[in-house]
C-alpha cells in the first residue's frame, strides 16, 4: 500500500471493485478527483472505460458523480441523464486509497434511485448465494443491514449525495473547473 491516503484534487485515478474473497469484479479506468478528505471523495467521470472480472468492457453512457466514505459501507454513483438524476448505491466496504486507485469490497446489494425519489434493494438473491459461497460473516452481514437502513433514510429524507444541492454543485465542478484536467 502506498503512502498516499487522500487523491488530490484535478488528479485521475482508477476505481477498483473487488469481491470479499479478493477476486476483482470491476475497473473503472479514470475518475477525476473534484473533493478528497480525511473521509470523503467525490469524483466526476463520462465516456470511462470499464473492465469486468472476466475481461469484457464498456464505455459508460452519461456523465456521473461518485460518493466514497470512509465511515459508510456504501458508495453512491449519481448518473446524469435526459430525464433527471439516477443513483445507483453499492453495498460495500468503506474505501481505501492506496495512491494508485479507490478500492472497496462490493457486497453485491445495490438499491437503483429514480428521478421520482422511488428506490429498489436489488440483488438479494445474489448476495445470498455470496453470502453462503464467500463466507460473509454475521458481523458483516449485520452491518450491510444497518448500512441499507442509513442509506434508505439517507435517500428519503435528501441527506449526503441526494440532496439537491449536491448535484448542482457537483455537476457544475464537474462540467466547468476539471474540463481542462
Amino acid at each position: 500500500m502506498g503512502v498516499e491516503s487522500i487523491p488530490k484534487e484535478g488528479n485521475k485515478v482508477r476505481v477498483q471493485s473487488y469481491k470479499h474473497d479478493g477476486s476483482i469484479h470491476r475497473v473503472w479506468s479514470e475518475t477525476t478527483i473534484l473533493k478528497g478528505t480525511d473521509h470523503v471523495v467525490i469524483g466526476g467521470n463520462n465516456r470511462t472505460l470499464v473492465t469486468e472480472s472476466d475481461g469484457r468492457t464498456w464505455v459508460t453512457r452519461e456523465p456521473a458523480i461518485v460518493y466514497f466514505h470512509t465511515e459508510y459501507w456504501f458508495n453512491v454513483i449519481c448518473m446524469f441523464r435526459e430525464d433527471g438524476v439516477y443513483y445507483y448505491c453499492n453495498l460495500s466496504s468503506p474505501y481505501v486509497y492506496d495512491g494508485e486507485a479507490i478500492k472497496y469490497i462490493d457486497y453485491d446489494l445495490d438499491i437503483k434511485v429514480y428521478p421520482d425519489g422511488k428506490y429498489h434493494l436489488l440483488d438479494e438473491d445474489e448476495y445470498h448465494l455470496h453470502k453462503e459461497r464467500m463466507g460473509y460473516s454475521e458481523d458483516i452481514d449485520a452491518i450491510l443491514r444497518r448500512n441499507v437502513d442509513v442509506l434508505q433514510q439517507w435517500i428519503e429524507r435528501k441527506k449526503g449525495p441526494f440532496a439537491p444541492d449536491f448535484i448542482k454543485v457537483w455537476q457544475n465542478r464537474f462540467n466547468s473547473d476539471f474540463k481542462s484536467y
